[in-house]
């Protein structure tokens, strides 16, 4: 009987997406705590800012099921940085309008995301940089990563470990 091999042939690229989204999140998540906002809502907030759209294309924009979406909102406008209103079109819709507090958040959010994500890419050479953001730019956006596939399995996303 000859042992069979059952070492991974190809790389693993769902623990190395999952591990490398994680770790970014993570980052993210602390640097815009300086400013009093998580990156979802940061995420909302972008998104949404001068694109007159619905709460419901805000939350698919922004990768959010509609449960996420509605407690989000509800902080924001708690917090003051976005209101719901009414759609002009469909009373049951409504508007996600960015307050002058979430314009102020999301231009400071912008400089700290972009600094997370420069650190990040400055710790590559520029023609792998370059050659990285090309590669996931086409995977993602139009590739075969951009919408997920239909199965009968339930397909969760890891949760952020709490401390």
């Amino acid at each position: 009987m000859t042992a069979e091999s059952l070492a991974p042939t190809m790389p693993d690229l769902t623990a190395l997406f999952l591990h490398a989204g994680h770790v970014l999140n993570t980052r993210l998540a602390a640097a815009l705590s300086a400013i009093g906002v998580t990156p979802r809502s940061f995420c909302v907030l972008a998104h949404a800012v001068d694109r007159n759209l619905t709460q419901a294309q805000v939350a698919e924009v922004s990768d959010l099921d509609k449960t996420t979406m509605v407690v989000t909102m509800d902080e924001l406008e708690k917090a003051g940085l976005a209101e719901r209103r009414p759609a002009p079109t469909d009373r049951r819709a409504r508007i996600i309008v960015v307050t002058d507090s979430g314009r102020d958040l999301v231009r400071a959010g912008r400089e700290i995301v972009d600094g997370v994500n420069r650190e990040v890419l400055d710790t590559l050479p520029d023609d792998e940089r370059r050659a990285l953001v090309s590669a996931m730019e086409r995977l993602v956006l139009g590739g075969i990563l951009t919408t997920p596939v239909e199965t009968d399995v339930t397909v969760r996303r890891a949760r952020a470990a709490k401390k």
